[in-house]
């Protein structure tokens, strides 16, 4: 047991609480709303006009095909010169859920192009609007076909959350390398911090258990 590793870890615990608070409130905040774009653009691609899917359909291939890092730096400065100031959380926060709206609008369009038209048919029949159709019907059997990909990529977005770094949010990255510079134990913070990220993306995948069991269809 590394003795002195504790010590500077317990030293060092109110800086690393603080950058794994503001990790999590980036995951959270952006894989909220980007899920919640996502569902609009997987909607506009699945059953929005022709034209407005070739819109979506140019945004979710250029987003996706854009490297997280990109996105960030592009919030952040980019933004700045026509205008828009963003603080660096803020413009990470706007970067990740935008590629996260990206990935998570496939995702939809998947899911609902999978349920056969005839139950979207069947619900016109018996007078459901659009919205009534997709809270009943479309919604809950999406949900559970994108579910399992929904965990995969909310977990990539707390990955991403690392980047953030790159412009100055004190997220657990920064916080971990703050140290190191301080204390040259890079190997011991490095899998200190790891686990951390671990510890995130285990919470996350159990909660997609949790949701996964209680839309489940009982057998």
């Amino acid at each position: 047991m590394d003795f002195a590793f504790l010590d500077q870890l317990w030293l060092a615990r109110i800086p690393l609480l603080k950058g794994l608070g503001v990790s999590i409130s980036i995951s959270f905040l952006s894989i909220a709303v980007g899920t919640v774009l996502g569902v609009f653009v997987g909607l506009a691609l699945t059953y929005g006009y022709r034209p407005l899917q070739w819109v979506v359909r140019g945004y979710t291939d250029f987003i996706r095909g854009t490297p997280v890092l990109v996105l960030v730096l592009a919030s952040y400065y980019v933004l700045s010169t026509v205008g828009i100031d963003l603080g660096p959380f803020q413009a990470g926060i706007l970067a990740l859920a935008v590629f996260c709206s990206s990935h998570v609008g496939e995702l939809v369009r998947g899911a609902l192009q999978s349920i056969p038209k005839g139950q979207t048919e069947a619900a016109k029949a018996i007078g459901l609007t659009f919205p009534q159709t997709f809270a009943y019907v479309l919604g809950p059997q999406a949900l559970r076909q994108a579910l399992p990909a929904w965990v995969n990529t909310a977990a990539e977005m707390v990955k991403a959350s690392t980047l953030l770094s790159i412009i100055g949010v004190a997220e657990l990255l920064l916080r971990t390398q703050e140290l190191i510079s301080r204390t040259f134990m890079s190997l011991e913070f490095y899998f200190f911090a790891g686990f951390l990220y671990f510890v995130i993306n285990y919470g996350i995948e159990r909660f997609g258990r949790f949701v996964e069991r209680k839309t489940a269809v009982p057998s």
